[in-house]
């Protein structure tokens, strides 16, 4: 009997110890992957501040915590992008694409890029998968990247088809308007034109391609006093931009 009971308590004590141990890696690996979303998070937060530096550390260490988060491996991406490191950016985006394939942030976010660096065939394929999806509840994103590859491919009409869901599902979204005062103008819908740009104001801050646009429009209205306030505005806040040289070219 006493041999018996010595045995079970050797048991006991084996099982406590794997417990403890599988406890330990256990707890490990989760405070490992609760570092890499930190890291993560704050790379992704530099990242819009256009910290590129910052960034880039923070989300080298997000990766060194999980090498196979799929989120640290597309913001990775998009910063090489930034960089203009297209051959780093596009393995990265390979990369999150082979492990998570049905990601949707990958997917919008890969299309774009690939629709950018002229192979459309592929990169309309991934933003038509993610702008269809019905559990994408940012449709609108895709829809517009997916407009702005048709206009590359000379396609107004169907990139106007593209932008007018992208507002039907998000009538705020600014890229979106500033597409459609655009092409209102270069189709010769100078009030539609107008329009657009009075709902982009309503939720973003003019850029130098909105009062180009602006200028030409209010010409083309006949209101040369409002066109002028566009032109100085632009003068004024994008003095080194190419629609400005447009205007005042540089000596």
């Amino acid at each position: 009997m006493q041999l018996d009971t010595s045995k079970q308590i050797n048991r006991v004590a084996i099982c406590l110890c794997v417990l403890v141990l599988t406890a330990c890696a256990t707890s490990s690996e989760r405070n490992k992957d609760d570092a890499a979303n930190v890291y993560l998070q704050l790379g992704v937060r530099y990242l819009t501040l256009n910290k590129l530096e910052v960034a880039k550390e923070n989300l080298e260490r997000a990766l060194n915590d999980d090498s196979n988060n799929v989120q640290a491996i597309n913001a990775m991406a998009f910063l090489y992008e930034k960089l203009n490191k297209f051959d780093e950016a596009r393995k990265y985006y390979e990369t999150a694409s082979s492990l998570a394939p049905d990601d949707l942030g990958v997917q919008n976010n890969f299309g774009r890029f690939l629709c950018n660096r002229g192979d459309f065939q592929k990169g309309i394929a991934l933003l038509t998968g993610a702008s269809t999806n019905p559990l994408n509840d940012q449709q609108w994103l895709a829809l517009t990247n997916a407009g702005r590859c048709h206009l590359a491919l000379k396609q107004t009409q169907k990139a106007k088809i593209y932008f007018k869901q992208a507002l039907q599902m998000n009538p705020a979204y600014a890229p979106a308007l500033l597409e459609m005062q655009k092409i209102s103008y270069q189709s010769g819908e100078y009030w539609a034109a107008k329009g657009y740009l009075q709902r982009y104001l309503a939720v973003a801050d003019h850029t130098s391609e909105s009062l180009w646009f602006a200028i030409l429009t209010e010409r083309d209205l006949g209101n040369e006093s409002e066109a002028m306030k566009y032109q100085n505005l632009l003068l004024e806040k994008y003095p080194l931009s190419n629609e400005a040289k447009l205007i005042r070219p540089v000596q």
